[in-house]
């Protein structure tokens, strides 16, 4: 277990900050190679934490844990409910164009690719509403880049990678939807969770915690 590695941005009796990073999964996975978590590296220090939502392993950035049960409870409803709000930053493939208005919005279904799993694909008669605010925060002209910030209203697996696939700009690093020549631009998939406003659990007083992204 690397708790050394294990980044606390804030934690009281009922609720834990952590930055993951990138390539960590935040719960353990199937086999004995996949018991190294975000989530196991908290509860070796915290052994009452729990977990209350999900980042995608490749992505990094904020994630937050309860300190027992009835904080998880009521954390968890607070996502269920979408009265958290989450933001994220991404570096995508290509020109994306800015929009006139303050926040653009991707309303696509999202469903898992069955035969290609874990894989989700856009499906307008089976799939789980799915929304995405996004809008754009800068252009990289020399590499054909562009730096968004993402806002997903729901918190579908994979939302985010799927709805910027759909408008035609994977996410840069991105091993699962992007293609060879953007996969090779970067290391890891360029996806931050930058920012996560909440109630506390118990004072249920808003919180706001950011983290930079390391790209």
């Amino acid at each position: 277990m690397h708790l050394d590695e294990l980044k606390v941005l804030y934690a009281d009796e009922l609720l834990l900050v952590l930055d993951k990073p990138a390539g960590l999964l935040s719960v353990p996975g199937r086999g004995e190679y996949k018991q190294d978590c975000l989530s196991a590296r908290a509860q070796a220090r915290y052994p009452d934490a729990l977990v209350v939502h999900r980042l995608d392993m490749a992505t990094s950035g904020l994630m937050v844990m309860a300190r027992g049960i009835a904080a998880q409870r009521t954390l968890s409803g607070a996502f269920a409910s979408r009265s958290v709000n989450k933001r994220y930053v991404a570096v995508v493939d290509g020109q994306l164009a800015p929009s006139l208005q303050t926040w653009d919005v991707i309303d696509l279904p999202i469903i898992v690719d069955w035969p290609e799993r874990p894989r989700r694909i856009i499906d307008h008669q089976r799939g789980k509403p799915s929304l995405t605010h996004w809008r754009v925060l800068s252009h990289n002209l020399s590499d054909g880049t562009t730096r968004v910030e993402l806002e997903p209203v729901t918190g579908r697996s994979h939302q985010l990678r799927v709805h910027l696939l759909a408008l035609g700009h994977a996410i840069v690093g991105d091993s699962l939807y992007a293609s060879p020549r953007v996969q090779a631009m970067a290391d890891r998939l360029l996806l931050h969770a930058c920012s996560l406003e909440l109630c506390h659990p118990g004072s249920a007083q808003t919180m706001r915690f950011v983290s930079t992204a390391p790209f």
